[in-house]
């Protein structure tokens, strides 16, 4: 029996190199769209001779999508941005090229659709990043009723963006900022030497954080399992942290020693202002405007468990890929 085809849009990129892998060892036909084939060829050796096929394309070219998705059997839509820059900007990415795809993948016969989406996604957010994912869901259901979508927290793992960032930082830095801790410190009494001062307040805004590999688990699921069809299921891992604890944990594993820097929502302001006229900047002001409300699932929504899935613990996973920004000599002492 010849395999199924399905459709993978961001096959390459940090999420889609697992889903790829995963639909790979299920037996899929992969067509992993990008927009530089040479650099996707990676995916070759992840299934059988000509099972993965990196596959050229962009959700904003119309007949590009079509051509991806013709014969297709199913399809998975991961492509997203996390700032602006020249024409891909959100509106062309998450939501004229969400409805690209999920258009093509209807007039195509595709009998599954797995849009990935953003725990933020909200049609009132003060984000712009925030209100087109919501857009593209909007979009997506109405071009495809019974797609399902995904929204993850911040997501980790080997090749992710987040704590790979701050680790190098940690490199050549003495501080780690924590955006989003208060701008006056608090004084209080308690502790050994009857007062204390706090830095760092509640540590900033809260996240949920999710192993990449149970992302990649649950698009799977949504594909097998036919009452995912027209569900929302909201990704995050078993705990909740601030912005402070994620770099406590990030300095415990990686054995170094580092200020915590407080840095208040204005001063992230000014400093993304500015950082985001980079060609790649670190951070922009609608990244700020993000953290401004906390990346928590609403407990009583839909989620891994209900896609029987176990969520995976940052402490099992992070030692694993951070182990090369280790020092020498263990143990950190945090400061902060």
């Amino acid at each position: 029996m010849a395999r199924q085809v399905i459709t993978v849009f961001g096959g390459s990129g940090f999420i889609g190199r697992h889903v790829v892998r995963r639909l790979a060892n299920a037996g899929w036909t992969v067509r992993a769209v990008c927009r530089d084939t040479e650099a996707a060829n990676f995916l070759r050796t992840m299934g059988d001779v000509g099972q993965v096929i990196p596959w050229g394309g962009d959700v904003r070219d119309p007949a590009s999508v079509k051509l991806a998705l013709d014969g297709a059997d199913a399809a998975i839509n991961l492509v997203g941005i996390l700032y602006e820059s020249g024409n891909s900007s959100f509106e062309a990415v998450h939501v004229t090229g969400a409805k690209n795809v999920a258009e093509a993948a209807a007039a195509a016969g595709c009998r599954a659709l797995v849009h990935m989406s953003a725990l933020g996604a909200d049609a009132n957010s003060t984000s712009a990043y925030g209100r087109s994912k919501a857009g593209g869901e909007a979009a997506v259901l109405a071009a495809f009723p019974k797609a399902s979508i995904v929204r993850p927290s911040v997501v980790f793992g080997p090749e992710d963006n987040f704590f790979n960032l701050f680790a190098g930082l940690c490199r050549f830095s003495p501080f780690l900022p924590v955006i989003g801790a208060p701008a006056l410190p608090k004084f209080g009494v308690g502790g050994e030497d009857g007062t204390f001062i706090d830095f760092l307040g509640d540590g900033g805004p809260k996240f949920q954080p999710v192993y990449v590999g149970d992302v990649a688990a649950a698009i799977a699921c949504c594909l097998e399992n036919v009452e995912a069809a027209g569900q929302v299921y909201t990704l995050g891992g078993p705990g909740v942290y601030s912005f402070a604890d994620m770099m406590r944990m990030l300095l415990k594993t990686t054995g170094r020693k580092r200020i915590l820097l407080p840095v208040p929502f204005g001063i992230a302001e000014i400093l993304a202002f500015f950082m985001q006229m980079l060609p790649k900047p670190l951070l922009t002001l609608d990244q700020v405007r993000m953290m401004e409300s906390d990346n928590v699932r609403v407990r009583e929504a839909q989620g891994l468990v209900q896609l029987g899935i176990s969520p995976t613990p940052m402490e099992a996973i992070l030692p694993v890929y951070l182990n090369r920004y280790r020092t020498p000599t263990g143990q950190a002492r945090i400061a902060g």
